[in-house]
């Protein structure tokens, strides 16, 4: 029951998030590295594999490749928050203690997503369906 809840808690972290991309993306834009091209698409494409991933770790049969799919993207925008982290982000003050903390955040969430859709106890909710 709470790895069940645990796993819709997460599915509505990640489609919010992706959502929070197009309805607020010159947010997001602003934290692409500059040395990353496309940034709008970079943007969208996040976003999208946000939800899919929230989707996608929902459903038994896609539980597996959804959370390897979200540990990628968690690995893939580290280094904007990183550079997030090193130069602020424009327009928007955030005290720079908050980027900083926010970094090992980071692999709480892969430890949280790939409890959610990698473990035994995931598998095994994904064989009761």
């Amino acid at each position: 029951m709470l790895h069940t809840l645990s796993r819709l808690l997460l599915a509505v972290l990640f489609v919010l998030a992706g959502l929070n991309h197009f309805l607020h993306p010159a947010t997001y834009v602003a934290m692409i590295p500059p040395y990353l091209p496309f940034p709008d698409a970079l943007n969208v494409i996040s976003g999208a594999a946000e939800i899919a991933g929230g989707i996608g770790i929902l459903i038994p049969w896609l539980r597996r490749a959804a959370a390897w799919g979200l540990i990628a993207l968690l690995v893939a925008v580290f280094p904007a928050n990183i550079h997030m982290a090193l130069h602020g982000l424009a327009g928007v003050v955030i005290p720079t203690w908050v980027l900083w903390a926010r970094l090992p955040l980071q692999f709480v969430f892969i430890a949280w997503v790939y409890h959610a859709g990698l473990t035994r106890l995931a598998r095994a909710d994904q064989s009761r369906h």
